[in-house]
């Protein structure tokens, strides 16, 4: 008996929506590894046979799928049992992968069916020409084999033929259109776990950060020409997406390939993988190679343009590649000693230009080592409809439904925005599979967040090799008349580090001086504005006098002088709060009125600070900016915490002209007379 399972609201939408095309994911399970087909052969089955919720009708159905694989798969061992049985009966139908080879002695198409160790059958022509991709690595098909005891008895004879073929394949014309309307019933936090569950994962046991990496591995089936990297650890799953889920992936397996086979056959003219599969993943990356030197550049040369040449004309595909493979060392670590591309093959690991090709570093260590848990018990989507309906969305493109609704920095270059766009219009596609559907700001920002990390984390490793071109990687973004925002990486980013990247509107970087036991005191000031009655104040709990004094001194000058800084922005109509954290031994916040007052006018005027950036310096009452005592010791303190720009009082000039050279190369000194000086240099354009 099959196990009893309590649905939940995605299982009811589904089986509503979808009727007849949705199935118990565990149900396929059941069967993985007892048969020698992969897993939609077998959800083919199941969803010709069990696609309902009524327990009955699931029990029944899956006895018809067991005695269907019992009856029809090879299984090692019993090869010439089948051909047997074909001799006697003349004919016998099975399951089985069939590929196709052009046989020029004979001017006629053969057949292979690997489980049964034939490579010569018969098949016709007009069975060939509507089903091309059997010249391409085959596919999965209901087989009628025929024995002809006739031609067995000639010399050289070939008595087995293909009497039917009919492809594992449930999907009608109208797939695409079933799935916009049935997406319509579901809200967008719902259709994310339906989509998850179809291709096998609970979502319920995954993190946000988990279900968003699963996500984006399905983008390279809806999204033409798509060039995705993903490393991790060993048993989190990269290669099953490709190799069990769906018909129109093709999985090489140890990173061996031929030129002919990958782009085209010279002799015989016949178009390679990438024109026929959706997705060409390679597997174990690092042993990526060619049988011909040039195979590298070729496909270099189609990951850029979906063209190759390979004699006389050029050829266009769409077959996207995805390169997976394993990363078993810390990442923090290859950080430090390398970058986080080193285990491609050497022809590709320092190649800044092949990298600017991938338009998407997946990072496989944020998704968890599987383990049955993580596989979902509920109702999903049958695969081969789904596979069908992604085949279908790569004609479309959602990026005329959001045209002039994202803005991004001036950092991303022409191939970055292509980069990031591809990746954007991709998974709007998973979420909205509708042409006309309206894309919300928050499911918009959603996939642009997920884009930009993915293509600055290519960008971050072309910067480790060295490359100047590549040095600015502040990919930021906006929607809209919104803010900018700034997307870092995870590996990279820390809240108490220091990075390139602008801080949001409102937080600040701050050096105090300290004291002669302390030394120089790194702090991260947080500012909040919200409309109200002007109630402002510091929510250090038990704040240190030094402390008070400054956020006192910087909140005078907000006031006093809020036409200078703010504009029209009335303080006394805005509820300001501040936050000081210390992240050094200095805990006083001696002196740091300046840095106080820029986290609130930032976070008023909704304006970013520069990245990079240390504000250094305190104010008196009336405006004034104090004397530093130890400007050279703040800035090497500065170099030390990562910082790039030093703001410090133009009084401290002359201190500054006795720095080390070390320091003087590191940091860039900012300075300013008054604290609208500061603000406008601090802010920048």
């Amino acid at each position: 008996m099959t196990e009893q399972i309590t649905l939940d609201i995605i299982d009811t939408l589904a089986a509503n929506a979808f009727d007849g095309y949705v199935v118990r994911k565990d149900l396929a399970q059941q069967f993985k590894g007892a048969y020698p087909v992969p897993t939609y052969v077998g959800e083919f089955l199941i969803g010709r046979y069990c696609a309902t919720t009524d327990p009955e009708e699931i029990e029944e159905g899956l006895e018809v799928v067991q005695r269907l694989l019992h009856d029809r798969t090879v299984r090692a061992g019993e090869e010439e049992l089948f051909k047997s049985r074909a001799r006697e009966r003349a004919r016998v139908k099975l399951i089985d992968i069939v590929k196709v080879r052009l046989d020029p002695k004979s001017d006629a198409y053969v057949a292979e069916l690997p489980s049964l160790a034939l490579k010569e059958v018969r098949i016709d022509d007009d069975v060939v020409r509507d089903n091309e991709r059997l010249l391409t690595g085959g596919f999965y098909a209901e087989v009628d084999l025929v024995y002809d005891a006739t031609i067995a008895e000639e010399k050289s004879g070939k008595p087995f033929s293909v009497g039917a073929l009919r492809p594992i394949q449930l999907s009608t014309r109208d797939s695409l259109d079933r799935l916009a309307e049935g997406r319509a019933r579901f809200d967008t936090e719902q259709w994310k776990h339906l989509l998850l569950r179809s291709v096998g994962f609970e979502p319920e046991r995954l993190t946000l950060r988990e279900q968003d990496v699963l996500l984006l591995r399905m983008v390279p089936f809806v999204q033409r020409n798509y060039n995705m990297v993903e490393l991790g650890p060993r048993g989190t799953g990269k290669s099953h997406l490709y190799q069990q889920v769906s018909p129109y992936a093709h999985l090489i397996s140890g990173g061996k390939a031929t030129v002919a086979r990958m782009f085209v056959n010279n002799a015989t003219g016949q178009k390679g993988l990438v024109a026929q599969y959706d997705v060409i993943c390679f597997d174990e990356v690092s042993g990526v190679s060619f049988d011909q030197k040039d195979g590298v550049n070729i496909m270099k040369g189609y990951m850029e343009s979906g063209e190759f040449s390979r004699g006389r004309e050029s050829i266009r595909a769409d077959g996207s590649i995805v390169l997976v493979g394993n990363f078993d060392v810390d990442v923090q670590h290859q950080q430090r000693v390398g970058h986080l591309l080193s285990p491609l093959p050497p022809e590709m690991r320092d190649d800044t230009a092949f990298m600017d090709r991938i338009h998407a570093y997946l990072p496989g260590w944020d998704v968890p080592k599987l383990n049955p848990t993580y596989f979902t018990h509920h109702f999903g989507l049958v695969s081969d409809f789904l596979s069908e309906c992604w085949d279908r969305l790569r004609n479309q493109s959602r990026l005329t439904n959001v045209q002039g609704r994202v803005h991004y920095s001036d950092a991303l270059s022409g191939r970055d925005v292509t980069a990031v766009s591809k990746t954007v219009d991709g998974l709007l596609k998973l979420l909205y599979p509708s042409t006309d559907a309206e894309i919300p700001d928050e499911d918009l920002e959603w996939a642009v967040r997920i884009a930009l990390e993915c293509r600055r984390r290519v960008k971050e490793q072309q910067r480790k090799i060295g490359a100047a071109e590549f040095r600015n990687t502040q990919f930021g973004f906006r929607i809209g008349e919104g803010v900018e925002e700034f997307v870092t990486t995870p590996e990279l980013a820390s809240p108490d580090a220091i990075s390139l990247d602008p801080l949001p509107p409102g937080q600040v970087w701050g050096l105090a001086e300290g004291s002669s036991e302390t030394g120089p005191g790194l702090y991260r000031i947080e500012a909040a504005d919200t409309p109200g009655s002007g109630a402002r104040g510091l929510l250090n709990q038990a704040a240190p006098a030094p402390l008070r004094e400054s956020y006192k001194v910087a909140d005078q000058n907000l006031v006093a002088q809020s036409r200078l800084l703010v504009g029209d922005r009335n303080p006394r109509e805005h509820n300001i709060t501040a936050q000081v954290r210390a992240l050094d031994a200095s805990k006083t916040g001696n002196g740091l009125g300046l840095p106080i007052l820029l986290a609130m006018t930032s976070a008023m005027l909704q304006r970013p600070l520069k990245g990079g950036l240390i504000a250094v310096g305190n104010l008196s009452l009336g405006g004034g900016v104090e004397t530093l005592g130890n400007a050279a010791s703040l800035a090497e303190h500065a170099m030390e915490k990562g910082a790039t720009t030093l703001l410090v009082p133009v009084s401290a000039r002359r201190q500054l002209m006795d720095v080390s050279d070390e320091v003087a190369t590191h940091v860039t000194f900012l300075f300013y007379n008054d604290a609208q000086d500061a603000l406008i240099k601090s802010i920048g354009e």
